[in-house]
């Protein structure tokens, strides 16, 4: 996998990092989050050494989020770096990729204003992470995108455990609140961004 070469702080409390990545023909995108406890680091891709000596000198890192089977990356390299724990969707936590991992409940917060929220029928583990603090913060891996020529929409139907599925569990994040959304394929979007996902799930009903 290419080395991302910058971070770029993009809103108080969140940046992220991206590559393109020929294998997959997509770009990779991955996200840093500060919390009261520390900040987490969301499907990691690999950094070049510049940028990874500054994060390492700079940020106190509590843990790795991994939103999907599919989003393992550098996550591992990554939560042996820091010495941080990596977390998973539960139904991931018992399969052979993930050994070392803590399961995070869908529903449970797992650290302060730290919230996992499973997406089923999407790809194998898919969860959001929701961050309450700042109008609120969701990270989320694959369910949703927002990259060209799709847009702003939902995962094609033909990378989806069950598309029905995934359209009905994304119903869920509407019992958050939150003001924008990063994505592991996509641009965040850094206002409105309940409003507009409420927008999508009713356009796919």
């Amino acid at each position: 996998m290419p080395l991302a070469q910058e971070v770029d702080q993009v809103a108080p409390g969140a940046f992220i990092w991206q590559v393109y990545d020929k294998t997959v023909k997509a770009d990779l995108f991955s996200t840093g989050l500060e919390t009261t406890t520390g900040t987490y680091l969301i499907d990691p891709i690999p950094l070049a050494a510049g940028p990874l000596a500054g994060l390492q000198a700079q940020r106190k890192i509590s843990g790795i989020f991994v939103t999907n089977v599919n989003h393992i990356r550098a996550a591992i390299e990554f939560a042996t770096l820091f010495a941080v724990p990596m977390f998973v969707n539960a139904t991931l936590h018992v399969t052979a990729g993930f050994p070392e991992a803590t399961a995070v409940q869908d529903g449970k917060m797992f650290s302060k204003g730290l919230t996992g929220i499973a997406i089923e029928g999407g790809p194998l583990g898919e969860m959001a992470l929701h961050y309450e603090d700042a109008g609120g913060t969701l990270i989320i891996g694959d369910a949703l995108i927002n990259f060209e020529p799709h847009g702003f929409g939902l995962l094609p139907a033909k990378y989806c455990q069950n598309a029905r599925r995934m359209r009905q569990s994304l119903e869920n994040l509407l019992d958050y609140s939150f003001e924008r959304i990063f994505f592991a394929h996509g641009t965040p979007l850094l206002s409105g961004a309940r409003a507009q996902v409420e927008q999508l799930i009713g356009q796919s009903r």
